[in-house]
């Protein structure tokens, strides 16, 4: 079998698929991406070779970022305000539902009643309720 040698590390291997493979391994082939996208490739592959460039440098890093106690105040601070902002500027109707808007509605439905507010009340003075097992509109007396 024909052996290749690996653009990456240019050692030789044999390859383990049908088409021309030209890393000996996965991590090669990562390896060679990044540097490709870290360094500018401006000399062919054959002077890259000849001249022995370090394959495994990594970029410097230009700013490095640190946590400070200020800027965790800052942070909350900007948080706060937001939240406030938000809670000031937002209409009760765009309001998220609380736990106690779900247990209310949780209440309302399993009443089997429902008052209807639209309707009057009849001439024996009881007030309009769907009753929602039959479906049907009954007339009761409010305490």
């Amino acid at each position: 079998m024909k052996l290749y040698t690996c653009e990456y590390c240019y050692n030789e291997f044999e390859p383990t698929r049908r088409r021309v493979q030209k890393y000996c391994s996965n991590t090669c082939r990562s390896k060679a991406y990044h540097y490709r996208k870290a360094v500018p490739n401006t000399l062919p592959t054959s002077q890259l070779k000849n001249e022995n460039i370090s394959t495994t440098s990594t970029p410097s890093q230009t700013k490095t970022e640190t946590i400070s106690a200020a800027g965790i105040g800052n942070a909350a601070a900007g948080n706060i305000i937001a939240d406030g902002l938000k809670a000031l500027l937002t209409s009760s109707e765009n309001k998220p539902a609380t736990k106690k808007d779900i247990a209310d509605l949780k209440a309302l439905f399993t009443n089997r009643y429902l008052p209807i507010n639209n309707l009057v009340k009849n001439h024996y003075g009881q007030s309009p309720f769907y009753d929602i097992e039959t479906k049907n509109v009954v007339y009761l007396h409010t305490n």
